[in-house]
């Protein structure tokens, strides 16, 4: 009977994907991701003047940087098809699972990047459009293609990529690169380690026969796991320079330092915890950090713009 049961339902899911083939390219664009991305880029918009933005620039700027990222999702669920397929967590990817073909996948993410660029580079302007293409590339080719599986400190180093977002808002708004516009890209640069190898030790199994190099693998989880620490240590420090830079006030680093304390309460409790689940808890709190970090920016930004911008 159980097996009768989940025949039908395969069989209803597999009409439903048949009659709506959008959604397993919706899917190809890793539209989680790219909304977590986007919040930091309309973020970058936000703060990067004292004036908010005009809106016909905040929605061309983030669907040209929306769908870029999409762009270079799609390449990495093309690239990585063969290793998709060795993981509970992405053996349903529309690639990897043959909804999509490789040719397509190419083809749409060609279709996405394309359109992406020609928006930033003919609405925006010229500087956001060739930062967002390094983006794409980075993370596309750099990443995918060669860190991912050369060395376990791949997420330290491919990082890079995907910090960018908050940047290419800054330079949408104000056309030219800036300090405290990086400084939000070293935010997510050093936040992007412990969020990611938190999910690393609770997918260890996955990525170990898949054959991804991910510092659980190669170096253990008691070594990750205070890596991770150390990270947040050092995420902690870094979200205390906008404050010292004068680019937020008293507001941001309160909000900072207790977010930064929540933050390292999990690295801890991770570090001394036996439980398998534990790294996925913290990397689920890690999303939430990264939000509630940015929401205070923006709250400091607009009710308290005077240490913001005081000589």
């Amino acid at each position: 009977m159980a097996l009768i049961i989940r025949s039908e339902i395969d069989k209803a899911t597999q009409a439903i994907t048949t009659a709506l083939p959008w959604r397993d390219y919706y899917e190809l664009t890793k539209p989680k991701v790219v909304m977590l991305m986007l919040l930091t880029s309309l973020i970058g918009m936000l703060l990067a003047t004292p004036s908010p933005a005009p809106l016909w620039l905040l929605v061309l700027g983030n669907l040209g940087i929306g769908l870029c990222a999409g762009a270079a999702a799609a390449v990495n669920h093309l690239v990585d098809r063969h290793v998709d397929v060795k993981m509970a967590r992405t053996f349903h990817r529309p690639v990897a699972n043959g909804r999509i073909t490789p040719t397509n996948a190419l083809l749409f993410s060609a279709l996405l990047g394309g359109a992406g660029l020609w928006i930033l580079s003919s609405f925006i302007n010229a500087l956001t459009a060739w930062l967002t293409l390094a983006s794409l590339l980075g993370y596309a080719v750099i990443y995918t293609l060669f860190l991912k599986r050369a060395t376990p400190q791949n997420i330290v180093i491919g990082g890079l990529a995907g910090a960018a977002p908050p940047l290419l808002g800054w330079t949408a708004v104000t056309g030219e690169l800036d300090g405290h516009g990086l400084l939000l890209v070293l935010i997510i640069f050093a936040w992007t380690p412990p969020h990611f190898w938190a999910l690393a030790l609770y997918r260890k199994k996955e990525y170990a026969k898949a054959g991804i190099p991910m510092l659980p693998v190669t170096h253990g989880d008691s070594y990750t796991r205070l890596h991770i620490v150390l990270y947040t240590v050092i995420l902690i420090a870094v979200t205390l320079l906008p404050f010292a830079t004068r680019m937020m006030g008293y507001c941001y680093l309160v909000g900072a330092l207790v977010l930064g304390a929540g933050f390292l309460y999990r690295a801890l409790k991770l570090l001394v915890s036996k439980d398998p689940k534990q790294g996925l808890e913290t990397f689920k709190f890690s999303i939430i950090y990264l939000m509630a970090l940015f929401v205070v920016m923006l709250v400091d930004h607009y009710l308290f713009p005077i240490p913001v911008y005081g000589a």
